[in-house]
């Protein structure tokens, strides 16, 4: 049996809400991928896809808002490694949002979030938050935002998408 077979039966045998819960979790997947997913390969209502996706899409944010500064100012003396790649994190976050962030602040996050791209999601939002000094309370609001109107767009997307796919085999 191949490692893909075999990691397919695997994810497919654990219930499938864990699964989205999960995707929507990951860094750079998160909602954008967990939508499509559950609602092809998994066949669930859009709605509950929906919200379980953006539920686990925000569990990441209290994390990362809290725990990324001192995580950061731990490991980076220690290694040249961990002291390169935080940089790289809020070097790089501080790039993407600063002009928008300090001038619109709550809405450039929201807008920012909200953009179904990769890279532009709840983890790359805390992170911009957590280097422009926004804080959690003005944060998150913006954050949740951001997300449920990427969730929407996903969802309106990936329907649309197996209406079309419908469609085009029906006259196959």
């Amino acid at each position: 049996m191949s490692i893909g077979l075999y990691l397919g039966e695997l994810l497919y045998s654990v219930p499938h809400k864990l699964v989205i819960l999960f995707i929507s979790m990951l860094p750079v997947v998160e909602l954008r991928g967990a939508i499509p997913v559950a609602l092809t390969l998994y066949k669930m209502d859009p709605l509950f896809s929906f919200l379980l996706s953006v539920i686990g899409n925000m569990i990441p944010v209290f994390f990362i808002f809290y725990l990324l500064r001192p995580v950061s100012d731990f490991f980076s003396p220690k290694h040249v490694f961990f002291e390169k790649f935080f940089n790289f994190i809020f070097s790089r976050a501080e790039r993407k949002g600063k002009e928008k962030v300090q001038k619109y602040q709550s809405l450039a996050l929201a807008i920012f979030v909200g953009i179904p791209l990769p890279l532009t999601g709840a983890w790359t939002g805390t992170v911009i938050a957590l280097v422009f000094g926004i804080p959690f309370r003005k944060a998150f609001p913006s954050i949740l935002a951001g997300v449920i109107i990427a969730g929407i767009i996903m969802t309106f997307l990936t329907q649309t998408g197996l209406s079309l796919w419908d469609l085009f085999t029906m006259y196959i």
